[in-house]
């Protein structure tokens, strides 16, 4: 079993900046993929952004593109995602999830994240 945990949420002022992150508790063969998603009150959950633990690829959803970066820590089993110049429909409980590709198996509990205006 894996397990992710998600912290660094927040309430912040449009145009501030958080820092998500997600500890892993192992990586294997079935978790090389760790992305970011986010639901908004209403909303369908949505990805945000993607990296995988063996390379460079990384993704995002065109919303963030030039303001949210992820990278990944491989001796801590860590992901970030860094947000900035945050907008109130950033406004969201954020989570991160493993898996192979686009197959998410593991997610954590969610980290809340509000931007007010």
């Amino acid at each position: 079993q894996v397990q992710l945990v998600e912290s660094g949420g927040g309430l912040v002022q449009a145009g501030g900046s958080l820092r998500l992150s997600c500890a892993v508790s192992r990586r294997t063969v079935s978790t090389d993929t760790v992305g970011w998603f986010r639901r908004a009150p209403g909303k369908e959950r949505e990805f945000v952004a993607g990296i995988s633990w063996s390379g460079d690829r990384t993704s995002y959803v065109n919303s963030v593109k030039g303001r949210f970066t992820i990278s990944r820590d491989n001796a801590k089993n860590a992901v970030y995602l860094q947000m900035l110049s945050l907008k109130p429909e950033d406004t969201a409980v954020y989570y991160c999830a493993a898996g192979i590709g686009a197959a998410y198996s593991y997610w954590g509990q969610g980290t809340q994240v509000t931007v007010s205006s």
